[in-house]
């Protein structure tokens, strides 16, 4: 279940000890040498800083010069910080300290937002350039912003689970009720794939978990020279971010989450991925009935009903004959995934559902087929989303607990379940040790007020990740994108929810209360698709769509 980046920030600029021990005795609890690992490190890293310089073209192509890059040293396992030890790069630029509504107003700086876009799998070396975004300017006039490539990700020592020049397969099917010989062909598949984390990543790979991830971000934020963090996390970075708050709540400034992902141990990850399934249902009838109400525009049907209708006859006609050889019905699938994230992604679906209906198969083609040149980003995102999933709890190794699950859901729920199973089922024959996910909680008082962002009908984060992540952290506040779906609404469109956003970010303000806002306008069907992780996000992930 990874998720995209998020839309309105990092994504949109891309295109233009309070646990069990864990079981199995599994390398990154929060036990007593990883916690004095973590401080020798914090140490290390507060005493070198950070040597800043020009960022190089493999890592941000056309960077500004203002943009600069460097890397931040962190033990492989936190138990042994004077083992083996990886490099995480980092991007950032200086806050402006000038109003932009009034270039001779000196803005104070207020330090570094660290911000983190999700996955597990995705980066934010790009981040610091959303600064010139409008709607980011006075946020990029008060903080450094900073991005990084967490561990596994990009150069930050990476993972790799197969060969990227046979990591796309095109075209694949898409069954949403699959035979026997299907579910057989996919469990040798997954097995595959788990066998080729091991072989390909060898030992280390157990070190690459989300409570890794939140000790990489606290030496980043010593190493940025910060003595609390600000920090803004996205979809799946929401989950390590609230780790990070249980974790280390007194190193905590301010504290963005946006998109929650439910962070109760007994939905991590397994669970979770079910129930973002069902809510995927929800957001593809929210996407018919929008195709149905504009008709007269694509011609796909008039009812819903009519436009599943038409979706399954292109489904079937790929089966028979995949466009341009390389659109099946998995990466028509694929495409329309994303809509599920991005309502702005409505009119281009639309119109290459209609266009291909009519004899056109280009504009589909140029949406789902996948593109050989993403494909080591693409195998690479897909590596570091297996193993920290699989790594981070237990999950069921009997197929006979997926099948069942995953069978009674998509009788309900077909559109995304069986696709959602496949991508997750390396970790039922995963070769590293699970931990037990560590239960995060805080008590008044002990963590600053975090700000909580959520759409209502989001699906690729549930929106009871939300209130659960709110009940969970005692004292946040809860902004609610009423009737909306998008993943991902900080620094959007809907300027109701940016005035929360940057009353805390700016003023350290919040509303007394949980606060809703308002829908964003529904798309006009004669829009183009805004700018969003569209292409880098969704064929990074292998050749699917972003999931947490």
């Amino acid at each position: 279940m990874k998720a995209a980046a998020l839309y309105s920030a990092a994504g949109s600029l891309l295109l233009t000890s309070l646990a069990a021990a864990p079981a199995g005795g599994a390398p990154g609890s929060p036990g007593a040498a990883e916690l004095r690992g973590t401080a020798v490190t914090v140490a290390r890293a507060r005493a070198a800083g950070i040597d800043f310089g020009p960022c190089p073209a493999a890592e941000v192509p056309q960077a500004p010069a203002a943009m600069r890059c460097g890397t931040v040293t962190v033990p492989l396992d936190y138990a042994h910080p004077d083992g083996k030890k990886i490099r995480l790069t980092v991007s950032r630029t200086r806050a402006t300290q000038r109003d932009p509504h009034n270039s001779k107003r000196k803005v104070p700086r207020q330090g570094a937002l660290v911000y983190n876009p999700g996955g597990p799998g995705a980066s934010s070396m790009y981040f610091p350039m959303i600064g010139m975004i409008p709607q980011w300017k006075r946020t990029a006039a008060a903080y450094d912003l900073v991005g990084y490539a967490p561990r596994g990700v990009g150069r930050s020592a990476p993972l790799s689970c197969a060969d990227p020049k046979h990591f796309f397969k095109a075209p694949t099917a898409s069954p949403a009720h699959p035979s026997q010989a299907y579910k057989r062909q996919r469990i040798a598949q997954a097995k595959a794939y788990a066998r080729g984390c091991a072989r390909r990543s060898g030992s280390r790979l157990r070190y690459y978990t989300s409570l890794a991830n939140a000790r990489d971000l606290d030496v980043l934020r010593a190493a940025l020279g910060e003595d609390r963090l600000t920090f803004m996390g996205a979809s799946y970075g929401t989950y390590f971010g609230a780790l990070y708050a249980a974790m280390f709540p007194s190193h905590v400034r301010r504290m963005v989450l946006d998109s929650a992902v439910n962070p109760d141990p007994e939905k991590v990850w397994y669970r979770n991925n079910l129930d973002q399934s069902a809510a995927f249902e929800e957001r593809w009838a929210d996407f018919r009935d929008w195709i149905a109400r504009h008709h007269d525009v694509y011609g796909l049907g008039d009812t819903p009903g009519k436009v599943q209708r038409s979706y399954d006859t292109a489904r079937e006609r790929l089966a028979g004959k995949p466009a341009d050889g390389r659109v099946g019905p998995g990466q028509l699938q694929n495409a329309f995934l994303t809509a599920g994230y991005y309502d702005d992604f409505w009119p281009s679906r639309a119109e290459a559902l209609a266009a291909y209906l009519h004899g056109d198969p280009e504009p589909l083609v140029r949406l789902a087929a996948p593109s050989p040149d993403t494909a080591v980003e693409a195998e690479n995102s897909s590596a570091v989303y297996t193993a920290v999933e699989c790594n981070d709890a237990p999950w069921p190794t009997r197929w006979q607990v997926w099948d069942r699950d995953n069978t009674r859901l998509a009788r309900v729920a077909p559109f995304e379940t069986w696709d959602n199973a496949w991508m997750n089922l390396p970790c039922a024959y995963w070769p590293a040790p699970r931990q037990r996910p560590l239960d995060v909680r805080t008590a008044p008082g002990e963590l600053p007020p975090v700000l909580i962002l959520a759409a209502e009908r989001d699906a690729a984060a549930p929106y009871q990740g939300a209130l659960e992540t709110n009940r969970r952290l005692a004292g946040s506040v809860l902004v609610t994108e009423r009737d909306a779906g998008t993943h991902g609404v900080a620094g959007g469109p809907n300027p109701c929810v940016n005035a929360y956003l940057d009353a805390y970010l700016l003023e350290g303000r919040l509303p007394a209360r949980h606060a809703s806002c308002a829908a964003r306008p529904e798309p006009e069907p004669d829009t183009p698709a805004a700018p969003g992780p569209d292409s880098s996000s969704r064929d990074a992930l292998k050749g699917r769509a972003a999931r947490r």
